[in-house]
């Protein structure tokens, strides 16, 4: 029985659908919404280039992933926790999920969506989604 479900959410309606399946599928269990805020992202914008530019960004990167997380959790018609990690997204849900220092225990699966990118765009930029379920050692749900 899948007591604790880990949900990667970034903002996506794709994502929030995965959460709402999640919520669904598993109504018993523990639902805790992950958004990871990317260190790689910072490099890109107008802003990169003066002092102070990387805390502004970390500031406004922080407050959309809260945002991101209450939006969430305010679609979903029962409790679900939320966490706010800083990482590589692929690394960090799987790092997460796995149970870091922080955690008592690991998740029992992990939910997140695929965006269903192929090709070039998907050779370009990696794929979330494949990297954890390559890399999971829990079942893992790829909500499309």
């Amino acid at each position: 029985m899948t007591k604790q479900i880990l949900v990667a959410v970034d903002g996506s309606e794709e994502a929030a659908d995965a959460l709402q399946f999640a919520a669904e599928e598993w109504p018993d269990a523990a639902l805790t919404a992950l958004h990871v805020i990317n260190p790689a992202d910072s490099t890109t914008g107008a802003e990169g280039g003066f002092p102070g530019a990387i805390d502004q960004w970390y500031d406004s990167a922080n407050e959309r992933g809260e945002r991101v997380l209450a939006d969430a959790a305010a679609d979903i018609d029962r409790d679900v926790d939320t966490r706010l990690e800083v990482g590589r997204p692929t690394t960090t849900i799987l790092d997460v999920a796995n149970a870091d220092a922080d955690d008592a225990e690991p998740f029992d699966h992990v939910v997140l969506a695929s965006r269903g990118r192929t090709g070039l765009s998907r050779v370009v930029l990696g794929s979330v989604a494949e990297g954890v379920v390559r890399r999971a050692t829990m079942p893992v749900t790829v909500v499309r």
